[in-house]
Parts: C-alpha cells; structure tokens; sequence
C-alpha cells in the first residue's frame, strides 16, 4: 500500500480474504459499514468506535483566507466539516508499527 491511497475496493478484497466472502458481498459490507458512519454523523454528529477512532461534527464560521497561489484575500463561507481522531490504542499501535493490530485486543462482542 505504499504511495498510494486505501480504497473501498482495497477494504472490500481485504474483508473478502479475511471473512471468505464473495467481492460483491464484502463490497456490500464496506459499503453498509460507511453508509452506517455518514448515519451516525448526520442523526447524531457523532461516529465513536472503540479502539479505533471518533468521527466528529465541528462548525466553523466565516473568516477571511487567503488564496496562497495569488496572495488576495478571499472569504470563505461557513460550514460543518468531519473531524476524525484517532482512539489512544490506534495511535500506540500506529506508532508501534503494529500493521494490521489495531483491533487485536478491541473485537466486537456480539450477543446472540
């Protein structure tokens, strides 16, 4: 994966391998998975996932910027944009270099 950006089809063909599931039907996960953090944000303005991390809401107001190639000053608009942070265990496994061990000592649990 280096250089280059993880994608749907990346996290699909990896839940393929990993569950043993047709491409489709994994697609059809990852993409319930996202539809089901876009959800949470818009109902709540909040995505939490323990052990891994917190997506967020935050309102920014209007202010002036400045266009960086020109140098004119320019408005920018208010808005609402995603803030993403990284759960304490993601960022020690991250900086540990534990690919692939971020979820190892958070599995879900599952009545039923």
């Amino acid at each position: 994966m280096a250089g280059r950006a993880l994608t749907r089809l990346d996290l699909a063909e990896a839940v393929a391998r990993k569950c043993d599931l047709r491409k489709s039907r994994s697609a059809e996960l990852v993409d319930d998975i996202l539809d089901a953090i876009m959800g949470g944000l818009v109902e709540d303005g909040i995505a939490k996932f323990s052990g891994f991390a917190t997506f967020t809401l935050r309102s920014k107001q209007a202010r002036v910027g400045r266009n960086p190639k020109t140098g004119l000053q320019e408005a920018i608009s208010a808005r609402t944009v995603v803030v993403f942070r990284a759960s304490q265990h993601m960022k020690v496994s991250v900086n540990a270099g534990n690919k692939g061990q971020l979820t190892k000592g958070a599995r879900l649990k599952i009545d039923g």
